[in-house]
C-alpha cells in the first residue's frame, strides 16, 4: 500500500485533502490498478478502526497522468455540498502546465465542445450539437516562457476528461509529455500537468479553504521555471 499519510494536506471529520501522485488512478477503473480512493479508504479503516465498508465520496477526478491536489468527502452530506459547489462555480481548480511553444495571445479563454470515444479512451474536439458532445471551457495565462516552452496557469470552468490536454493541443500548444494528444511533439515521460490549487467552501464550517502544492521542481521540464512564484498566484 502507498504510504499515503505523507500526502495528506488536511483532514477532519468531513473531508480529506490529499496530493495525488502522477500515474495513480483517482478511483477504481477497468484496469483494476491500485487507486487513490481505495488507498484512502484503507487508510481511514485502519487509522480509525472502522468496521465494515468505509464511506468516502469521490467529488472530482484527476486524470491518471496528472498529479496534484484532490478533496474527498468523508460523509454523504459533505459530498453533496461539495458537488453542489462544483455546479455553482464555487469550487475552483487551477493547474500548471508546460506547453510546447507560447500561445498567442499569452492569455485568453478557450471554449470548445468535446466528445469522448469510450473505445480508445480518446477525447476529440467536435462541432456544437454533435451527439454526446459536452461544453469545455478554460482560461489560460502564460507565466514564463523559456527554451521553446511556456509555463501556463490554467483555470478550469468545466471538468471534462482530458480537457486541458485536448484544448491546448487544439490551439497547437500541447502539454509536454503528452503521448496521446501531443502529435509531433509526443514523447515518453511524465505529463507536465499539475493541479496546484484547489479552493472551496468547507461543507460544514463554511470556511473558505485553499490548498496549494507545487509540481516536482527538480524534474524536467518543471525545473526550467520559477515554480515558487507560480504557486503563490491566487
Amino acid at each position: 500500500m502507498t504510504d499515503i499519510e505523507k500526502d495528506i494536506l488536511f483532514e477532519d471529520n468531513h473531508i480529506i485533502v490529499v496530493l495525488k501522485e502522477q500515474n495513480l488512478a483517482s478511483c477504481p477503473d477497468d484496469s483494476k490498478d491500485e487507486n487513490l480512493l481505495d488507498i484512502l479508504k484503507a487508510y481511514i479503516k485502519e487509522k480509525y478502526q472502522k468496521p465494515g465498508n468505509v464511506y468516502l465520496g469521490l467529488v472530482h477526478r484527476l486524470d491518471r497522468p496528472t498529479g496534484g491536489v484532490m478533496v474527498f468527502a468523508k460523509t454523504s452530506k459533505a459530498a453533496a455540498r461539495l458537488t453542489e459547489q462544483m455546479k455553482t462555480g464555487d469550487f475552483e481548480k487551477k493547474y500548471l502546465a508546460v506547453l510546447h511553444g507560447t500561445p498567442e495571445p499569452e492569455s485568453g479563454k478557450l471554449v470548445n465542445y468535446i466528445k469522448k470515444n469510450a473505445v480508445n479512451n480518446m477525447v476529440y474536439l467536435c462541432p456544437q450539437g454533435t451527439e454526446g458532445a459536452k461544453l469545455a471551457s478554460l482560461e489560460y495565462r502564460v507565466l514564463e516562457a523559456k527554451g521553446g516552452y511556456a509555463l501556463a496557469d490554467i483555470k478550469l470552468h468545466t471538468g471534462r476528461s482530458h480537457q486541458i490536454r485536448v484544448q491546448m493541443a487544439g490551439v497547437s500548444h500541447p502539454v509536454f509529455g503528452d503521448m496521446r494528444y501531443g502529435g509531433e511533439h509526443a514523447r515518453k515521460g511524465k505529463l507536465a500537468l499539475w493541479a496546484y490549487s484547489l479552493a472551496f467552501t468547507h461543507p460544514v464550517s463554511k470556511e473558505r479553504m485553499r490548498f496549494l502544492a507545487a509540481p516536482p521542481e527538480n524534474e524536467a521540464p518543471w525545473s526550467l521555471f520559477d515554480l515558487a512564484a507560480a504557486t503563490k498566484i491566487v
